[in-house]
């Protein structure tokens, strides 16, 4: 009897720490009282734009090793600052601005390259709901705001936003009230943990997020891998036909469209939980598959918003056509990711359309080696690097030092 050959171990990757997680406990632990300390945080260009806008204010803080501890001042101990530049974070951008919103003294935010020219009044014009003076140079940065007094409202939101929603319910810590804020479909839901896990009387029935204003008090905790740092090498592994075991990766249920959807098209994938706390995290077990098309509902758009790209590009891997609607969010990211998605697959020999929001991809097996472009975009970029898998020859990637942005070391552990 011959003796089975043992299958060999998966590769093993172990993301980046969350960066949305990471820019959330640094903007809570500055307004807490007393200390906060972070273990396993992201550095990266967004993460120190947050650091330089604390630092601005008044927030001291200190790095040893792998902890970073910030000092917290309270919801009003905040300082007027000088100038406050979030860089091209969208997301501290509008999660500052809730807070700001609520100060004693007058402020401007701005920040650079693809940042400016992204829009703000989505953010402003809810605040301004709050009570919050704020104004926008033709609806986008810089962003001024002026002290003013916030009262609770109930808020309807008309598209699904984590970072709209997250403004409002820091804006929410400073109001006269209650916020009640209900959304269309749930959206990433890191802002409502970490509030709860910083003292917030925060609740949720339904698609309903109600928060009573008061004081948050600091916290320890530690950072998780960054599902959509993972998920460049997730897809990588589906397109060459890899064994891969990504460790100590978030979980948070908000965040895991891909891992559903790439399920249904036959994606050899095992989650597993290991730890909870205010966010769940674990391992993700990708095994080689043969994909085939889907239909993405749009309820399932604000689950996935960040994996977008990497999803078109197994699309035209799969066998048949997928269809992804509800995608229209994708024109507000750091490229019109709609138009960056398409000239992506377009360069790679894909067929693909997009109307209203709506993409439509027909899958080819293999892509053509080709120059592409990542139009300064870090998903894109990285979306690139994983069809470069499949592709019958070298894919180069114009602008390819963009994901310093959000992961200065993907290309070093993208070749290892």
């Amino acid at each position: 009897m011959k003796k089975r050959t043992p299958a060999p171990a998966p590769a093993v990757c172990v993301p980046p720490p969350d960066k949305s997680l990471t820019i959330r406990a640094l903007l809570l632990g500055a307004v807490a009282e007393g200390r906060t300390v972070i273990y396993n945080p992201l550095f990266c260009g967004d993460t120190r734009s947050a650091l330089s806008c604390l630092a601005a204010l008044g927030v001291k803080y200190s790095l040893s090793g792998n902890k970073l501890t910030v000092q917290g001042r309270g919801l009003r101990g905040l300082t007027r600052p000088r100038a406050l530049n979030a860089g091209e974070s969208g997301a501290l951008c509008r999660l500052l601005a809730g807070i700001l919103s609520g100060q004693a003294f007058p402020s401007v935010l701005n920040g650079r390259g693809s940042l400016r020219g992204r829009p703000m009044a989505r953010v402003a014009g809810p605040l301004a709901l709050l009570g919050a003076d704020t104004s926008t140079r033709r609806g986008r940065l810089p962003l001024s705001i002026k002290p003013a007094a916030l009262k609770g409202i109930r808020y309807k939101m008309p598209v699904a936003s984590a970072q709209g929603k997250s403004a409002l319910l820091l804006a929410g810590l400073y109001a006269r009230g209650n916020t009640v804020i209900t959304e269309p479909v749930p959206s990433r839901d890191h802002t409502e943990r970490l509030l709860k896990y910083f003292g917030a009387r925060l609740t949720r029935r339904g698609r309903a997020i109600t928060l009573r204003p008061g004081p948050l008090k600091g916290r320890v905790l530690s950072v998780p891998g960054d599902i959509s740092a993972a998920a460049p090498f997730m897809a990588a592994a589906l397109l060459s036909g890899r064994t891969l075991l990504i460790k100590n990766v978030g979980l948070n249920p908000t965040r895991l469209g891909l891992v559903k959807v790439l399920k249904r098209m036959g994606a050899g994938l095992v989650v597993s939980v290991k730890h909870n706390g205010p966010e769940p995290s674990g391992e993700i077990l990708v095994r080689p598959s043969a994909l085939k098309a889907a239909a993405v509902k749009a309820s399932e758009v604000p689950s996935m918003i960040d994996e977008l790209p990497l999803l078109a590009v197994l699309a035209a891997a799969a066998r048949g056509k997928t269809v992804i609607a509800g995608a229209g969010e994708l024109r507000h990211k750091e490229s019109d990711r709609i138009k960056s998605t398409l000239a992506l697959l377009k360069s790679l020999g894909v067929k693909a359309g997009e109307s209203g929001g709506r993409l439509e991809i027909t899958g080819t097996g293999r892509f053509k080696a080709a120059p592409v472009n990542s139009f300064g975009d870090h998903r894109i970029a990285m979306a690139a690097a994983a069809a470069g898998l499949r592709a019958e020859g070298p894919v180069k990637i114009a602008g390819a030092a963009c994901v310093k942005k959000s992961y200065p070391g993907f290309f070093k552990d993208f070749r290892r």
